[in-house]
C-alpha cells in the first residue's frame, strides 16, 4: 500500500492507496497540483491530467466517506465526505487516514498531492 499526503494550505492529510492497477498507476501521476470543488454536496472532484488505467476494475463502487476514487468516464478524481449510492464507472484508488475536514471548503481551492516519504 501506497501512502500519500493531500496538503490544503498548512494542513497535510495522510492517505493509503490500494494495491490495485489504477491506484498504482494515480501514484505515477504524483506529485499533482489539483483544484478541487464540490460536486452534490457529496465530494469533492478535480480533472485529472489523464484518464487512469482501470483494467481490472470492478464495474461499479459504493463510496463511503474518506474514500478517495476515480471516476473513469469523466477521467476526474473524486473524495468522497458522504457515503454515496453505487455508481457504475466509479473506482476506489484508497482512502485518507484520518480526518479530511480541511477538504471542507466552499468554492474551488488548491490541492497537493504527493507521495508520502
Amino acid at each position: 500500500m501506497t501512502k500519500i499526503h493531500v496538503i490544503v494550505g498548512n494542513e497535510t492529510l495522510s492517505a493509503t492507496l490500494d494495491d490495485t492497477q489504477v491506484a498504482r498507476d494515480f501514484a505515477a501521476l504524483l506529485p499533482l497540483e489539483l483544484s478541487l470543488s464540490d460536486y452534490h454536496a457529496t465530494e469533492k472532484v478535480a480533472d485529472l491530467p489523464r484518464k487512469l488505467d482501470i483494467s481490472g476494475a470492478p464495474d461499479s463502487y459504493t463510496p463511503k466517506a474518506g474514500d478517495i476514487t476515480h471516476y473513469a468516464p469523466w477521467g476526474n478524481l473524486a473524495i468522497f465526505y458522504k457515503p454515496f449510492q453505487t455508481s457504475r464507472g466509479l473506482v476506489r484508488l484508497g482512502e485518507f487516514d484520518g480526518p479530511m475536514d480541511a477538504l471542507m471548503q466552499d468554492g474551488a481551492f488548491p490541492v497537493r498531492i504527493e507521495l508520502a516519504e
